[in-house]
């Protein structure tokens, strides 16, 4: 039996996040509109799904309740195409655990973290 896990994170803007996250790569599957809002979609980074619904609320903290985390097979050439586009919380590291990641925010201040496993020697 085949199992995924897709998150639902809810935004306090549906249209503004889409616009954000397409404009970094995702692929927008599906749209669910009422009354000519936009209130849920399904979005797609390769084999990663993310769902966006309303009901989110603003927020100026260091960090959101949720973090995504995206695994890729050349996170160096993701964090050169997306380094001067977004905010960065951290630049390229090798992480204790080996993965070698970076960090960005999203619009609404969520994390996102890229990762991919370093290749040993």
């Amino acid at each position: 039996m085949s199992q995924t896990v897709v998150p639902m994170i809810h935004v306090p803007d549906v249209r503004g996040t889409v616009d954000w996250y397409t404009s970094i790569g995702f692929q927008l599957l599906r749209v669910n509109e009422e009354d000519g809002e936009i209130n849920w979609v399904k979005l797609s980074f390769g084999n990663s799904e993310l769902m966006l619904n309303t009901g989110g609320k603003p927020s100026t903290e260091h960090r959101r309740e949720v973090d995504l985390y995206i695994l890729t097979d050349n996170v160096d050439d993701v964090y050169r195409r997306l380094k001067g586009r977004v905010q960065v919380v951290e630049g390229l590291y090798d992480a204790f655990y080996g993965m070698r990641e970076f960090i960005i925010r999203d619009i609404n201040g969520f994390w996102i973290t890229f990762g991919q496993p370093i290749q040993s020697k």
